[in-house]
């Protein structure tokens, strides 16, 4: 039958399911946690009920989905746009071309002395220390995406991350205070740095610019951003353009851990 001729591997097939399978994982990781994941499982069920259609030679209901697919493109493009937008970054990111940052997308490849672990457990003692001041703080933590957009607005620095050293960036009276400080590995590596903001209307009013810079900027890119408001002392976790929900400090250094590890 003609149906199973798919059975005949090959090598250019197997290179094609491969390459398909990659971009698959990218799209999901950057969808991963998000509304758009729904739509994107959504998406691929469609597509494969489209190609069983045809390899069943299913004409009419083959053209009615491939009709489909083919109209709503341009809805998922709209949809889409922070998520693709991503990608491209991602795809164009000088730090992609970096030994250290192209290994950490093949985890099995485990590679000694690959990047340093980012001192998590400081960062929250440093937040949980603001906060008690109402001092207000924002840290950005770069992953896979390229930030130096972002760093040249600011004052380029090399700073190892230490407890006393963050509270020292965000006293009141420090010239370094005012912007964001861009985390790298276990560094600051840039301070008063300037974000892009939302003009995402679904952010509560009690979030001020702070807070939206912070979701400006993981809308834009996959780096995390942690925010102490100066008003209320409470500390905030952005990823995704999203608010991240969580108990106390010891589950959200948990959580940044996680989303570091992936």
């Amino acid at each position: 039958m003609d149906f199973l001729n798919f059975i005949e591997f090959k090598v250019t097939d197997i290179l094609d399911i491969v390459l398909v399978a990659v971009l698959l994982y990218y799209i999901y990781k950057l969808v991963r946690g998000s509304v758009a994941i729904n739509i994107f499982i959504g998406i691929v069920i469609v597509w494969a009920f489209w190609k069983l259609t045809e390899l069943l030679d299913m004409q009419m209901i083959s053209s009615m989905v491939g009709a489909f697919m083919q109209v709503g493109l341009i809805a998922l493009i709209i949809v889409f746009q922070q998520e693709i937008r991503k990608f491209l970054l991602m795809i164009g990111s000088t730090n992609f071309a970096n030994k250290r940052k192209f290994l950490k997308h093949f985890k099995f490849l485990k590679q000694e002395g690959l990047g340093t672990e980012i001192n998590v457990d400081a960062i929250m003692k440093a937040c949980e220390k603001m906060g008690n001041t109402k001092t207000g703080a924002i840290l950005v933590i770069e992953r896979n995406n390229s930030l130096d957009f972002i760093k040249n607005t600011g004052d380029r620095m090399n700073i190892e991350i230490t407890q006393p050293i963050i509270e020292s960036i965000f006293y009141k009276n420090s010239p370094l205070h005012d912007g964001a400080a861009v985390i790298v590995d276990n560094f600051i590596v840039a301070t008063r740095v300037i974000l892009p903001v939302s003009n995402e209307r679904n952010i509560p009013l009690r979030f001020g610019l702070r807070h939206r810079a912070a979701v400006g900027i993981t809308e834009k890119t996959d780096a995390l951003s942690i925010v102490v408001s100066e008003e209320t002392g409470m500390t905030s976790y952005i990823k995704n353009g999203e608010f991240v929900r969580y108990e106390n400090l010891d589950e959200l250094s948990n959580i940044i851990k996680k989303d570091l590890a992936t």
